[in-house]
């Protein structure tokens, strides 16, 4: 089992480097120290190939975040809960952290016990492309994921007006009962995923050879951006 590198406390926001393709597991190999921090494997795009994702492992220089993702929620092939648990179990032993929605917590039970058996942190993640939940739903999820064993919070937004992206910024006004990785999509994505990352999200994800979502930054692009924010 991969020992846990991911901090919750980055002196400077963490980039992530989304794997969903075999152009962007190409680039991920390619990859240089310092290029991203995490690499997130999206295993749900690989379940027609999944050896060649195994094979790949071992040369992918950064601890890996593991993703089976709910089809309602951007998953690839339209994948059943126990062909997205079954997935979670095979690549777990590689993982840092695996990330599961918040709307299926409970049908991974035992992925997520034995994730924190071995160490291994846990993201639980809900996503909204088409709108940004008001005030009160984005705390509901907060509250809802920390329930759930949560180590860290992921939400990702619609953000494609300035009251949208405010209303994602207003969730770092406190600080909050835990980490949280905030980013919007569409009209104004970029530039949430850099007052974002300034704001607070410990986890700010950016795509290799193509966008997966609207409004990503390239991921070394990203980092670079996080990095001069920081050196302000």
């Amino acid at each position: 089992m991969a020992a846990s590198k991911l901090t919750t406390e980055p002196r400077i926001a963490q980039v992530v480097g989304t794997v969903h393709s075999p152009g962007s597991l190409r680039r991920a190999l390619r990859l240089r120290a310092g290029d991203v921090d995490f690499l997130e494997l999206r295993v749900d795009h690989f379940v027609k190939d999944r050896q060649a994702l195994l094979a790949a492992i071992p040369r992918l220089k950064f601890p890996l975040i593991v993703t089976a993702r709910h089809p309602a929620e951007g998953g690839a092939n339209g994948l059943s809960l126990a062909q997205r648990r079954a997935l979670l179990a095979e690549f777990l032993p590689f993982a840092s952290a695996i990330d599961v929605e918040l709307r299926t917590v409970f049908g991974v039970e035992t992925i997520l016990a034995m994730a924190r058996g071995h160490r291994v942190k846990v993201i639980v993640s809900s996503h909204h492309f088409t709108s940004t939940p008001s005030a009160k739903a984005l705390a509901a999820l907060i509250r809802g994921a920390r329930d759930a064993g949560a180590d860290i919070v992921k939400i990702a937004a619609l953000s494609s007006t300035i009251v949208s992206l405010q209303r994602l910024i207003s969730i770092f006004e406190r600080p909050p009962a835990l980490p949280l990785s905030v980013m919007g999509m569409g009209e104004f994505g970029k530039i949430s995923r850099l007052v974002l990352a300034d704001a607070g999200s410990v986890l700010n994800y950016g795509y290799l050879d193509e966008p997966n979502a609207s409004g990503q930054w390239e991921a070394r692009e990203l980092k670079k951006r996080l990095v001069d924010i920081a050196a302000r």
